[in-house]
């Protein structure tokens, strides 16, 4: 219970950083703002179609009496609903940091080098940090939309469906959201996606004490906008948390911060 109280900590801590430096936030919020216009017009757009996609993917209960009809297509646009939420929160993160990369990777150094030590550098240029940036965007989508997939199916199971589905949905996206975020600190301390699962499933608990009170809070219209910089903070002193480096001794002068990953042979 300590860490996961740790991560909601980090999470706080991340928020009054950006809060002490406030050029830091209002640039901050520009990526995800410009992010956000995208994401609202498609889910409009979406959820305005929703009745006729449920209707066009059910032609058997086309001549179901009513109620059932409507009880059918009701509870199918809900969950269809909840899956492009779901989907939405994961991936809004994911694009945000793709379109906002230099800066938020500015921003986690500051957040290092206001910690003390030598700030980690991946050492590869913008467009390679981009590329990876990007393939692993691209495989964290493709593990979202087959967990939607899953989640939407479960969701028919009586009672099940609605309770204890929703609660792991929550678990599943506090922690894709968690390997999201600290993927900017990470890649420059040179840990790629795969080690970075395996440190996040390390830390269970810490991992998710600050994903999902942050998917929860992301549910709320124009929060993710506000709280994007302040997420990027605190992701990278969780970081600091998971690599040990606030139990170490800054390094002295001409020395270097290496990652627990070492170089990124060929990445």
């Amino acid at each position: 219970m300590r860490d996961l109280a740790s991560g909601f900590g980090y999470l706080l801590e991340g928020q009054r950083w950006v809060a002490r430096h406030g050029r830091w936030w209002g640039f901050g919020m520009i990526p995800a703002l410009i992010t956000l216009v995208g994401y609202a017009a498609a889910l409009v757009a979406l959820f305005f179609w929703t009745d006729d996609v449920i209707a066009w993917a059910t032609p058997f209960a086309d001549d179901w009496s009513s109620p059932w009809l409507g009880v059918f297509r009701g509870a199918l646009s809900l969950l269809f609903a909840a899956t492009c939420l779901f989907l939405a929160v994961i991936s809004f993160t994911a694009v945000t940091l793709l379109v906002g990369q230099p800066f938020y990777e500015s921003l986690s150094e500051q957040v290092d080098r206001s910690e003390g030590g030598a700030v980690p550098e991946s050492g590869l240029s913008v467009w390679a940090e981009l590329w990876i940036g990007l393939r692993e965007a691209i495989a964290l989508l493709i593990r979202v939309t087959l967990w939607s997939l899953l989640w939407f199916a479960l969701g028919f199971v009586p009672a099940v469906g609605q309770t204890v589905v929703p609660a792991l949905a929550f678990c599943v996206t506090g922690f894709f959201l968690t390997e999201e975020l600290t993927s900017i600190a990470l890649l420059r301390r040179g840990v790629l996606l795969k080690d970075r699962r395996r440190m996040l499933r390390s830390r269970r608990l810490l991992t998710l004490g600050f994903g999902v009170p942050l998917a929860l809070l992301y549910l709320i219209p124009l929060v993710a906008v506000f709280l994007m910089p302040g997420a990027v903070a605190g992701a990278t002193l969780l970081v600091r948390d998971l690599t040990g480096e606030d139990d170490e001794p800054a390094p002295s002068q001409g020395e270097t911060a290496a990652g627990p990953a070492g170089a990124f042979n060929g990445a």
